[in-house]
């Protein structure tokens, strides 16, 4: 299967447990102490690391190190949005849509060698 699509899925199936871990205890914890959400929260980790550390194998392969990191923030902010909307109960701001224009700039940038088959 392509490298690409590969880590692609796993990160973001990482996100999905990365998301949950780092803000699900707001608002499923927030009658608990910090110790048992921080907890709770690497057990949940747990299951974000054995997907991430994979995918950014294989996508090592295909990708640089700076080329991966952008493909995170990405995918983060796609997996962080709904999140923060629907789960969370969030009202969606601009801020949202000026972030994602800046990724994009990123993602050009650090990809467009690939793209048009530059140096």
């Amino acid at each position: 299967m392509n490298h690409y699509i590969v880590t692609i899925s796993l990160l973001c199936c990482s996100n999905v447990f990365m998301t949950f871990a780092w803000y699900g205890h707001l608002r499923n914890l927030s009658h608990k102490t910090w110790i048992i959400a921080a907890f709770v929260s690497w057990g949940i980790a747990l299951f974000e690391y054995l997907l991430q550390v994979p995918a950014n194998r294989i996508g090592h392969q295909v990708m640089s190190v700076g080329q991966l990191k952008i493909l995170q923030e990405v995918i983060t902010l796609s997996i962080f949005v709904p999140f923060s909307l629907m789960y969370m109960k969030e009202k969606l701001s601009l801020d949202y849509l000026w972030a994602g224009l800046c990724l994009l700039g990123a993602v050009f940038f650090l990809f467009r060698s690939k793209i048009f088959g530059m140096g």
